[in-house]
């Protein structure tokens, strides 16, 4: 809680900072959008700071996005399928390959960052393969509004991609933090070797963290299309995986494993939108977008290895 509380008035700082240095932060519509963008990002890097947990890490959320982006797309403009349909198949779709990332690296044992490299390598290429890398969109979404509505709209003023995220995000929250399961994931982060031989399924922990990063990344691989309203397969969701990775570490993920709350990654996806929106207001180029992250993610490095240096310098002493 104390690492939770300490990265909140890190962030409130930062929007303190911002709103400063340019006044139109705080405007209405500034931060709708600010929201929007907080409520996408938000969501599936919940998934990637889950795979963090476990000791593990996914590549391929960028590539999934733009698969996803791709095949949602035809299913509802090109073939006319109802877009509940379309929805439910995109996500398992994104789901199944997920259980597949957790497959081969349980089964065989295989480093994760092996097998989501090769699935970034693979969903790009098949994503630029099935729309013969040719940019789809969705035109004025005749049909499927409601989409739409959820991915760019507003509920009383607030973006509806934000209160999904807290909608998800309170659900995980308490799959973390209250649950059995949340205690294992917890546990075979810290030690997995340990944690099957107490008794627990360490495999099954595994894959589904990686179950889980598929269905959020399918989830917002359909909002994050329609928020751009157009999917060019070579491009779209490129690096969005060091988002999610950037985001958990910021939040308080250790990339050790073993540590992390929902809590934190939300207020470090937070964090990264608000400091792209200061790049933006301050007409900084954003070519500078990645060198900024990249510092932000050494920060966060060095501040987790700092306070575990520290946490266990007090265990020695006790």
């Amino acid at each position: 809680m104390k690492k939770e509380l300490g990265i909140l008035v890190i962030f409130i700082c930062l929007c303190f900072t911002v709103a400063i240095g340019n006044p139109n932060f705080l405007s209405f519509t500034n931060l709708q959008n600010v929201g929007r963008l907080i409520g996408i990002f938000g969501i599936f890097s919940i998934g990637s700071g889950i795979v963090i947990i476990t000791k593990g890490v996914d590549l391929s959320v960028g590539s999934l996005f733009a698969l996803t982006g791709i095949i949602i797309s035809q299913m509802l403009v090109e073939y006319n399928i109802f877009w509940v349909w379309a929805v439910l198949f995109t996500i398992l779709l994104s789901t199944a390959l997920g259980f597949l990332h957790g497959f081969l690296i349980t089964r065989f044992k295989i480093q994760p960052f092996i097998i989501t490299l090769c699935g970034l390598l693979f969903y790009r290429g098949m994503a630029r393969y099935i729309s013969n890398d040719v940019t789809l969109g969705f035109g004025y979404s005749k049909g499927f509004e409601t989409l739409k509505f959820i991915s760019t709209g507003n509920i009383l003023g607030i973006p509806a991609p934000f209160i999904l995220l807290v909608l998800i995000g309170g659900f995980f929250w308490l799959v973390l933090h209250k649950s059995v399961y949340g205690r294992y994931l917890f546990a075979v982060g810290r030690n997995e070797e340990a944690s099957f031989f107490s008794g627990i399924n360490t495999n099954r922990i595994v894959l589904s963290a990686y179950v889980i990063s598929g269905f959020l990344a399918g989830i917002c691989g359909i909002l994050l299309a329609f928020y751009t309203n157009a999917v060019a397969p070579s491009a779209h969701g490129n690096f969005y995986e060091l988002y999610g990775i950037a985001a958990a570490v910021l939040g308080g993920c250790s990339l050790r494993g073993g540590e992390g709350s929902v809590i934190g990654i939300i207020i470090g996806a937070a964090m990264l939108q608000v400091i792209q929106n200061l790049v933006n207001l301050l007409g900084i180029p954003s070519s500078l977008n990645f060198p900024v992250m990249a510092v932000v993610i050494l920060i966060g490095v060095f501040a987790d290895r700092f306070f575990a240096t520290r946490k266990k310098k007090q265990n020695l002493q006790i």
